[in-house]
């Protein structure tokens, strides 16, 4: 009877010590990182979807634009050909190959439409800006869209480096580092456009 007491005792120490060790708050900041990598890939993908539509609806109104439209084209069919899933955001070279890409589209997409200031009747069509009105709206979504999986990636690095938290988030579940979305160098550089073989 001693023993058990004694047991009896030892149970709620030993559940409160497990509970301040990670073994529910690494996996609840792990599955944040994963719903907000959803949220960004969603994104993402809304402006993949976009792309064929812009290209086609540009087009048919700057035939001579054919290098911008094939750039985009091929931006985008590479961005959608990296697929990187949960498993593998603790992996800086694919989280940054993936970054690439979708900063060469975005990239590409700007230069795009920079070039058609120079197709004014382009600019008053109506499916254009519709096009454009949306792609300014995913755009702004992408944005915060990574900087929400940034504060959850960065939460989670926390919480797995920090005591008491470090202990579960080791011995559970081995947990590695997230890695964070970071601008691309490319990014920093505004898009070159040259008006001289505009019609």
């Amino acid at each position: 009877m001693n023993g058990f007491h004694r047991f009896g005792l030892l149970a709620p120490v030993a559940a409160i010590s497990l509970s301040s060790c990670g073994v529910n708050s690494v996996p609840t900041a792990e599955e944040q990182v994963n719903a907000a990598w959803g949220n960004l890939q969603s994104e993402y993908q809304r402006r993949a979807d976009l792309v064929p539509n812009l290209v086609s609806t540009v087009k048919g109104y700057a035939q001579q634009e054919k290098s911008v439209l094939v750039e985009v084209t091929e931006a985008r069919a590479k961005a959608s050909s990296i697929q990187l899933n949960a498993s593998d955001l603790s992996d800086p070279a694919k989280v940054q190959a993936f970054a690439n890409a979708q900063s060469q589209l975005g990239g590409s997409l700007g230069r795009l439409l920079a070039t058609i200031e120079a197709y004014p009747d382009l600019k008053s069509n109506a499916n254009f800006l519709t096009l454009q009105s949306q792609l300014e709206g995913t755009e702004n979504s992408i944005l915060v869209a990574r900087r929400d999986y940034n504060e959850a990636v960065r939460s989670y690095n926390v919480r797995i480096r920090t005591f008491p938290d470090a202990i579960g988030a080791k011995i559970f579940y081995g947990a590695k580092p997230k890695v964070p979305f970071e601008a691309a160098a490319a990014a920093q550089a505004a898009p070159k456009v040259n008006f001289n073989s505009a019609g």
